[in-house]
């Protein structure tokens, strides 16, 4: 079952945010379980960012979650946030394209 981790957290760091993203998908090839990852920012809220990211399963994104470059960059994004990272964990129950009518 695919599992989507959703991570939205504000910050007046954005470009450097960036970067540690960068970081983290040079550092963690080849070892890394997530799939799919979508960098979003609110529209109604500057300086809030919501990322989306998918994996195969509940257990691993658990397994990403612990690899050791992922805990080193993770602190470091942590400090750039403005409020706590809040997370949500989310198994997919229904995953459909949906064809434009128009």
């Amino acid at each position: 079952m695919t599992f989507i981790q959703i991570m939205e957290y504000e910050t007046t760091h954005p470009g450097e945010m960036d970067a540690l993203m960068d970081e983290w998908v040079a550092a963690t090839e080849g070892k890394r379980t997530a799939t799919h990852d979508m960098h979003t920012q609110d529209r109604d809220h500057p300086g809030r960012y919501v990322d989306i990211i998918e994996f195969p399963s509940y257990e691993s994104a658990m397994r990403n979650s612990e690899l050791p470059e992922t805990q080193r960059i993770s602190g470091k994004m942590r400090e750039l946030c403005g409020a706590d990272v809040r997370f949500l964990n989310l198994d997919v129950l229904r995953d459909e394209t949906l064809a434009s009518s128009g």
